[in-house]
């Protein structure tokens, strides 16, 4: 991947929606990949949570849902991804605020279930398919939600996931 351009990346990737974005964001992180670690992911996996985010945040254009994302689905760090169907989902089941931080809205997640990244990917691509089928931005199909009929949601964690 470094040895590809932007513009060579970019279609590669189109699925995931701001595709140009995130091909310069990919750039950043394997150059500091390669810069720092010599290119193996094992080496910069090592590192512990907190210090793995602190450095990914300081890389430029990475913000915190793309040091997450890098930390959950690239290295298998336990931390919750939040994302605009995250937000869309809880605010309108007035879980959160609409102006909640991301990290208010992190810490439900990381405070209230264990610490296990298989869980935290399961929770988030769960809110990415509700929030594509039916919490929608525009249109939202409120009558067929799931979790209308549940009253105030909260989050039950399957028995597999108990220590």
């Amino acid at each position: 991947m470094d040895q590809l351009s932007t513009k060579e990346i970019a279609p590669l990737i189109r699925s995931s929606g701001y595709f140009n974005q995130k091909a310069l964001r990919l750039k950043v992180f394997v150059r500091h990949l390669h810069q720092k670690y010599q290119g193996k992911m094992t080496r910069m996996r090592r590192l512990p949570l907190a210090h793995l985010r602190e450095e990914l945040l300081n890389l430029p254009g990475i913000g915190p849902e793309t040091a997450d994302s890098i930390l959950l689905y690239a290295f298998g760090k336990p931390t919750f991804v939040v994302d605009a169907y995250t937000r869309r989902v809880l605010a309108r089941h007035s879980l959160i605020s609409w102006k909640a931080t991301y990290e208010e809205i992190q810490s439900l997640f990381i405070e209230q279930l264990p610490k296990d990244s298989a869980l935290f990917n399961e929770f988030h691509a769960l809110f990415v398919a509700l929030g594509k089928d039916l919490c929608r931005k525009s249109y939202p199909k409120c009558h067929r939600c799931p979790l209308r009929r549940i009253g105030k949601l909260q989050l039950e964690v399957p028995a597999e996931y108990h220590p």
